[in-house]
């Protein structure tokens, strides 16, 4: 409870002091000329200008406030090393009845820095400004950290925490912990498709001094380097980019004995791979309606560089016409087919018949260009089917059907095989139902003996498309020449563009149309492991976490040729799928995560903030004991630590519950105030 004094003038403020004025004034004058009774006058007048300030006793009836800690409990998943887990927990519960001894104080507890996928490093400092977001500053006595001292949001000054009472970080984990981790310094997030990118880094000893290393260098699951390198030296390392999309390199280091962790004993970088210009060679046998269709198709995209050409005069035409006349380029076929082949990464053959522009030896070289990983594209029509078709060429070798001699010339609508369906080039085509909802085709190259997969057929289930392998290269054949009519728009045309364009992806191995393919991808908490088949089954998935936890789990299905699953991600870091052929990596969150680039727990970061406080960091660790300091409530002093004891502010805050107020001239009492005044002086003036 408490009293005081309020002032609510009956007249405006400037009206009040002119009274003061004049009171003094006169209250001077009066005492200068000594008059009698002067004194009295002077306390009539006092009164009469006090009336005007309308005086009041006040009575607050103040209820006292409590005092508020916070306690914040660290749950990165650095706590989980060395026992600091136990020390964590057996802490808290010794905090918590400590705490509780201490009268007027309100603790909160909070629990932060969880690793859950989305975020990097440990901050306690944010869970502690959320505990206090409703709390006003004169109430806060102070914070108490438990922790192993990695906190990545530490204040770079006292005054960013809102509040002035102690911070005390009582550090977990032991003085003379080993680690020894691999720290990147320089790794490119884009890298050229088939060159190499320089990946820089070095092994760091923690706890130790320097000492040989074996690191292991892997790229998408397969060893690429192994070295023996020296601790707290900077190594290179040039990693070749074999293929678009990311390309994983964990780059691994054998173990310090004794040290806290293996979790960070590798590093991931994603290298990005992307394919600098995609170079095309598209042959043309002869001029006819759909040479346009592929050309607009491959210029459409920027990042083809296409090389074009149609065979006007082939050599057998002779019409005497000088050489010098005519307008025509010569095709280069010994810089395109034999000097300059394997720069190409797709070759075209668009109704293209053997006319003696390309020698027989050139065929052969493109054979060998297939099966050394390059792609060959033919688009055939009645030439295939002709004594002059290029099966009859060394490419027969590679092809994956055998022309009949004859030809189909009926109105068909082109259809997805089951295999088509389930095939990522033809899976999914917009119209693909039964029946297609799509224009028909006139004609169609009959074959026999097909060694490839046949994706589309025609009339009779005749192959239409076929798609095939020959070495480390592919080869697809499309058996009809009308396509274009979809381009057209021919009763309302046909898928051509996303055909054509899977189609020629899927030859130069883009990684998101392989027939046989295991993908995982993360985000949100959760990571999708999506496989992609021609099998009517797959294998459960063994999945294994960063911190090598494994657990295997069936995949469901999604459609034909596809089948996945949704699982959680509860860490952050490198994330492996496999199910026994192939293996699928992925990294959720930062590729190398701040929480577990340093481990070793440390009072140097929370040092200076707690000093600038009056708290203090200090280990709570001895030997295999727990060493608690006692926990005080300290009124008023500038340090609140002292060898076996650590202290919190205890605050005088309070709520006002109710108000009182007794003015001094209203009514009757400051009725005869004014007139005992007034007779005083006049009584005193008749003497």
């Amino acid at each position: 409870m408490g009293y005081g004094i309020a002032f609510a003038p009956l007249v405006p403020a400037y009206v009040l002091w002119a009274a003061l004025a004049a009171v003094t004034i006169l209250a001077t004058l009066l005492f200068l000329a000594r008059t009698r009774g002067a004194w009295m006058r002077v306390v009539a007048l006092a009164l009469v200008a006090l009336a005007l300030a309308n005086p009041s006793f006040t009575r607050e009836d103040r209820e006292p406030l409590t005092s508020v800690a916070v306690v914040v409990v660290d749950k990165s998943p650095s706590q989980s090393f060395g026992g600091r887990e136990a020390q964590t927990q057996a802490a808290r519960t010794l905090l918590a009845e400590r705490l509780g001894r201490i009268p007027g104080l309100e603790v909160r507890t909070v629990e932060a820095g969880e690793a859950n996928g989305e975020t990097d490093g440990t901050r306690l400092f944010t869970a502690l400004s959320s505990a206090l977001s409703d709390v006003p500053p004169d109430r806060v006595a102070g914070a108490i950290l438990l922790t192993d001292g990695r906190v990545h949001d530490v204040p770079a000054e006292a005054s960013a925490l809102g509040f002035t009472a102690p911070l005390h970080a009582l550090i977990t984990g032991r003085a003379d912990e080993r680690d020894r981790r691999v720290a990147l310094i320089t790794a490119p997030r884009f890298g050229i498709v088939s060159q190499q990118q320089t990946v820089v880094f070095k092994v760091e000893d923690s706890g130790s001094g320097p000492a040989p290393a074996q690191v292991t260098i892997r790229r998408d699951g397969e060893v690429i380097d192994q070295r023996t390198v020296q601790s707290g030296s900077t190594v290179r390392v040039q990693i070749p980019i074999p293929h678009a999309g990311p390309n994983i390199v964990e780059i691994e280091t054998s173990p310090l004995e004794g040290e806290l962790t293996l979790v960070n004993n590798r590093a991931v970088v994603s290298i990005d791979g992307v394919r600098d210009k995609l170079r095309v060679l598209l042959v043309s046998g002869e001029p006819h309606a759909g040479e346009r269709t592929w050309r607009n198709l491959l210029k459409s995209d920027a990042n083809v560089d296409l090389v074009h050409f149609t065979i006007l005069r082939p050599p057998e035409k002779q019409d005497g016409t000088p050489i010098n006349e005519l307008s025509l380029i010569a095709f280069p076929t010994r810089e395109l087919f034999q000097q300059k082949i394997n720069e190409f990464q797709l070759i075209i053959f668009d109704r293209y018949a053997r006319q003696g522009v390309l020698p027989i030896i050139y065929f052969d070289n493109i054979a060998k260009y297939v099966r050394d990983g390059g792609a060959v594209l033919v688009a055939a029509g009645p030439d295939y089917a002709s004594q002059t078709s290029i099966w009859r060429t060394p490419l027969e070798s590679v092809l994956p059907a055998e022309p009949s001699g004859k030809m189909t010339e009926v109105p068909f609508l082109p259809q997805l095989t089951d295999l088509g369906r389930r095939h990522p080039v033809t899976r999914g085509l917009d119209g693909g139902e039964q029946p297609p909802h799509w224009s028909r085709w006139f004609r169609l190259v009959d074959t026999r003996a097909v060694t490839g997969t046949a994706v589309m057929s025609g009339p009779d289930n005749k192959p239409l498309m076929v798609l095939g392998r020959e070495g480390e290269g592919r080869i697809a054949l499309l058996l009809s020449d009308h396509i274009w009519l979809w381009a057209r728009g021919y009763e309302n045309g046909g898928p051509h563009l996303d055909l054509l364009r899977r189609l020629s992806h899927w030859l130069m191995k883009q990684p998101d149309l392989e027939e046989e393919s295991l993908r995982i991808s993360g985000g949100n908490r959760a990571l999708t492991v999506r496989r992609q088949t021609m099998a009517d089954t797959v294998s459960d998935i063994t999945l294994t976490s960063p911190s090598g936890a494994t657990r295997a789990f069936p995949l469901n299905p999604d459609g034909p040729g596809v089948w996945q699953k949704t699982v959680d991600a509860n860490e952050l870091g490198l994330w492996r799928a496999t199910d026994g052929k192939l293996t699928a990596l992925v990294n959720v969150g930062p590729a190398n995560p701040r929480e577990f680039a340093e481990v070793t727990s440390t009072t140097e970061m929370l040092a200076p903030l707690a000093a600038a406080t009056g708290g203090e960091a200090r280990r709570i660790a001895s030997g295999d004991a727990l060493n608690m300091p006692r926990v005080l409530g300290v009124r008023s002093s500038d340090t609140f630590k002292g060898e076996d004891w650590i202290g919190l502010k205890l605050r005088d805050a309070s709520v006002v519950r109710g108000i009182g107020v007794l003015p001094m001239f209203a009514g009757l009492l400051g009725l005869l105030l004014l007139i005992g005044s007034l007779a005083a002086t006049w009584l005193r003036e008749g003497r």
